[in-house]
């Protein structure tokens, strides 16, 4: 019988996924944060335009409404550009690393073994610019999965193959954990076994 032991674990000499090299998103995926915010501030201008037109007291603020327009586009330009500078992924050899955020950054590791199903997509300005997302469902719920945007299309497939064959090998392992023994029928109960009559006294 081997000796029971609980040593105390060194937790800086664990290895430290900071020290991961994380693939930036593709550049031309900028495009579609700028028609993103274009669209909005678009309907923004149009309903301000309409307001200075059939809103008469608002036209002695035009000058205010303006520079706070303004601003708060650069802004929403600033903090979005940030964020796709911060984001980043990494597949290594047993989970995946995603990290996001512009102001504040967080990093969802998840382990493949977690992993339940994965979906890619594309919208129309996506397939236009050779782009796709993957969408990565766990274990935990809709509150673990993740969305990597900004993939260049061969390597959305490549990422989406990879996986499938991941989620296919858990399958299997657990196919073979559940093998039923042949004497016990299919709801887990062990098969009754007849007594003989010659046993019987």
């Amino acid at each position: 019988m081997e000796d029971f032991s609980n040593e105390t674990i060194d937790t800086l000499a664990l290895p430290q996924y900071e020290d991961a090299e994380l693939t930036p998103l593709h550049p031309s995926y900028l495009y579609i944060i700028g028609l993103n915010i274009a669209l909005v501030f678009g309907f923004i201008a149009v309903g301000a335009g309409f307001g200075f037109y059939f809103i008469e007291e608002l036209r002695s603020y035009w000058l205010y409404i303006t520079l706070g327009y303004a601003g708060l586009l650069v802004a929403t330009g600033l903090l979005y550009y940030i964020s796709f500078r911060n984001k980043g992924f990494a597949f290594r050899t047993h989970d995946v690393i995603y990290r996001t955020g512009a102001i504040g950054t967080t990093t969802s590791i998840i382990p493949y073994s977690r992993v339940q199903h994965v979906a890619e997509h594309e919208s129309l300005i996506a397939r236009w610019l050779g782009l796709a997302s993957v969408e990565i469902f766990t274990a935990g719920g809709s509150g673990g999965d993740i969305t990597i945007p900004g993939l260049e299309k061969i390597h959305a497939i490549a990422i989406k193959q990879l996986l499938i064959g991941k989620i296919e090998n858990k399958a299997n392992e657990e196919n073979k954990v559940h093998e039923f023994d042949p004497a016990e029928d299919i709801s887990g109960n062990e098969t009754p076994v007849e007594n003989n009559p010659a046993d019987e006294v």
